[in-house]
């Protein structure tokens, strides 16, 4: 009964996995919960910057449909399921958390 109160609304993926989603679905957004500061200084290519203190009112103009891939990453991984629990809660369906990007061996890049 409890595992069932408790249970994730999410999964988890690897980078290695989450690279290949974003090259496979074109409509897959991979979503940047760090603060501007942090992903000025360096942030995975292609990625959508919306911190987590403006994720509620802010995702409607990013993603309209509560079906969209989202692929959600901050710096170590704490922000990033924060932000899955709230993304499930608020009727998205396919929400995927990557952890942090202290784990992502790819390409990287700095500024805005």
């Amino acid at each position: 009964m409890l595992k069932t109160l408790f249970k994730k609304s999410y999964k988890s993926i690897s980078p290695n996995e989450a690279r290949e989603r974003l090259r496979t679905n074109k409509t897959a957004i991979l979503l940047d919960v760090r603060s501007p500061a942090e992903y000025a200084e360096l942030h995975i290519p292609n990625s959508k910057l919306l911190p987590l203190d403006k994720l509620q009112s802010n995702i409607a103009k990013i993603v309209n449909d509560k079906d969209t891939e989202l692929i959600v990453h901050c710096h170590s991984g704490a922000r990033a399921a924060t932000a899955c629990n709230l993304l499930s809660k608020m009727g998205y369906t396919n929400v995927s958390n990557l952890g942090g990007i202290v784990s992502w061996p790819y390409e990287t890049e700095s500024g805005k």
